[in-house]
């Protein structure tokens, strides 16, 4: 295989879009999301359902509620902000499975799903994707 293959598979394999998370959790498919940023960033606005684990917090500790059977996405603010990728990091460290959301609470929001917390925000029901 070349590492041009290598690197796109890899990229699937630990990335996800907000569509395809909207679409897996619409689905039901077992995925918790994790928003790694701080309390307060997650208190204004978050992903629906997400918990909030700032990464600086996570530990053996921290994590020892969530099973290590389903899959973990982890989100921050956007391409500017890297705690998504250090909870990514974490998590897997951890012995997690995980995946980052690419483009963050950003473009979760860009794509026009909705946002809960004290700036939270409606979303469209169904958003079609030319993407999948």
């Amino acid at each position: 295989m070349n590492d041009q293959i290598k690197h796109y598979q890899d990229k699937l394999r630990y990335e996800i879009d907000s569509w395809d998370l909207y679409s897996s959790k619409d689905q039901g498919q077992p995925i918790t999301v994790i928003d790694a940023r701080a309390k307060d960033a997650f208190k204004a606005s978050h992903i629906p359902g997400a918990i909030n684990l700032p990464h600086r917090e996570m530990s053996e500790t921290t994590t020892s509620n969530l099973s290590k059977e389903i899959l973990y996405v982890t989100y921050c603010d956007g391409i500017g902000c890297n705690a998504s990728t250090k909870g990514a990091l974490k998590m897997s460290e951890l012995g997690f499975q995980v995946k980052e959301l690419m483009g963050g609470l950003d473009w979760w929001i860009r794509d026009g799903y909705a946002t809960e917390g004290q700036n939270g925000t409606p979303g469209k029901q169904s958003i079609q994707c030319g993407c999948a």
